[in-house]
């Protein structure tokens, strides 16, 4: 549903920016080229806008302008058509930030090792606009973080330089709902909110969104549309770790977890399926659900269901390697000295991206305990220490010997290009945290499912 017309003749300013961005007159800064960014930019780019990219980290700037994709939902020879064409430019610097009409931020928003929140990013950038801040622009901010960021955190750095957000410069929130690998739902349709400082703002940032975007949600303030994106998430990481303790109860009670949950996936009503596993990963649903319950506290009250949601799909990887123990023990085996496979270490199936994953959780624990690590996946052709504590490693082939050796083959990630029949046929045990062997018809009793 469209806003309200806001703007009239007396803010130049407004009039100006709207013109530009319907006639794809305007020029898109995008700051930070990573999962976020650069589809953003891509689309921006296809139907017209002049894109400048801004990313810090050389490597990005440079393989931008050559035309080559290191994101899974972006084509290459759209970039490499779009980069020819002029219509993709990425910088390490913000110098060319004035020549931009919309500036988009796009950039992490880890949490810091207390896991509270780092907005640091946030606040570099903000600075850096502020610097070079000029009448006309429109700032949209799109990384997750608290509610209350954009007009606590941004709103005064703006304005410090005397402009006056909804009359000089225009600032609003709408949160990135990326997922990637996802071929059904894209930046394009999938719907967007947005929340604007001033009504003027948000008639701006709406105009802007709506020209790529099928569906815009306005919403009445930066804060609500902070808080949207958190509960999504949030949300997610709840029922995960619901089905998750479902699945800790199903062990003990000699239950497949696997079958009670699809059976009651059939109610056609009241019920939306969720799946266990070996923890939760990627960069929004093992840290979103810590923002809110950061700034819950700065009102002294307590997301006690949070936290202990978070808490479950912790404590699930110590049960992963508990289980890869027990399974080892029926086959007169300890682990410490056994040489463990482990299928897959992105957070989630078909993905290049090992954020969170919970097998950075679940590696150092075995390599702790005394295992020999390896890892096959598709997708992540290495992984650094910096990723995970005391393991680094590149993907080894997934050959019928390297197979054969393996003591225990660990499925954490079920991407879809692995034979799982073959894997079960060639191992000496499976333990599958992702019901990638339901299929598998033989050979079951080498099989152990969490």
């Amino acid at each position: 549903m469209p806003v309200a017309h806001v703007i009239n003749g007396n803010n130049a300013h407004a009039c100006q920016l709207m013109h530009k961005i319907k006639t794809r007159q305007a020029a898109v800064a995008v700051v930070g080229l990573g999962y976020v960014g650069l589809p953003l930019a891509v689309e921006k780019a296809k139907i017209g806008f002049q894109v400048l990219g801004i990313d810090q980290n050389p490597r990005r700037a440079y393989k931008v302008n050559a035309g080559r994709n290191y994101i899974l939902d972006v084509k290459e020879e759209e970039l490499r058509e779009l980069v020819r064409a002029g219509k993709i430019r990425a910088y390490t610097g913000f110098e060319r930030l004035p020549e931009a009409d919309v500036i988009v931020i796009c950039v992490p928003t880890p949490l810091d090792k207390n896991r509270d929140p780092d907005i640091s990013y946030i606040k570099n950038v903000t600075n850096e606009i502020a610097i070079r801040l000029r009448p006309g622009q429109l700032v949209t901010l799109e990384s997750t973080t608290y509610p209350g960021t954009t007009q606590e955190v941004i709103l005064p750095r703006l304005e410090e330089t005397g402009l006056r957000a909804g009359r000089d410069f225009f600032l609003a929130y709408s949160p990135e709902r990326v997922d990637p690998g996802n071929k059904r739902f894209t930046t394009q349709n999938t719907s967007r909110v947005v929340g604007g400082i001033t009504p003027e703002c948000l008639e701006v940032a709406y105009t802007f969104y709506a020209q790529t975007i099928k569906q815009v949600v306005p919403v009445s303030s930066p804060a609500v549309a902070e808080l949207t994106k958190v509960f999504e998430n949030t949300y997610r990481a709840v029922n995960i770790a619901l089905v998750n303790e479902l699945m800790l109860l199903c062990d003990k009670m000699g239950l497949d977890v696997w079958e009670v949950v699809e059976a009651a996936g059939t109610k056609p009503f009241g019920i939306q399926t969720f799946y266990p596993g070996p923890g939760v990963g990627g960069h929004c649903i093992p840290i979103d659900p810590f923002y809110l319950t950061w700034k819950a506290r700065e009102y002294d009250f307590h997301t006690r269901f949070i936290e202990l949601a978070g808490e479950i799909n912790i404590q699930v990887s110590y049960y992963v390697v508990d289980k890869v123990i027990q399974a080892l023990n029926r086959q007169k085996k300890a682990l410490n000295g056994s040489l463990i496979l482990v299928l897959g270490v992105a957070y989630k199936k078909d993905v290049a991206d090992v954020r969170e994953s919970p097998a950075v959780r679940i590696i150092p624990q075995l390599v702790a305990r005394g295992a020999v690590v390896v890892y096959h996946d598709p997708y992540i052709a290495e992984i650094e220490p910096k990723e995970c504590r005391d393991f680094s490693a590149g993907s080894v082939s997934l050959t019928e010997e390297v197979v054969r050796q393996a003591d225990c083959v660990l499925i954490l990630t079920d991407h879809s290009c692995i034979d799982y029949e073959w894997v079960v046929h060639n191992a000496k045990l499976v333990v599958d945290t992702r019901n990638a062997t339901k299929s598998v018809k033989i050979f079951r009793d080498k099989i152990v499912k969490i």
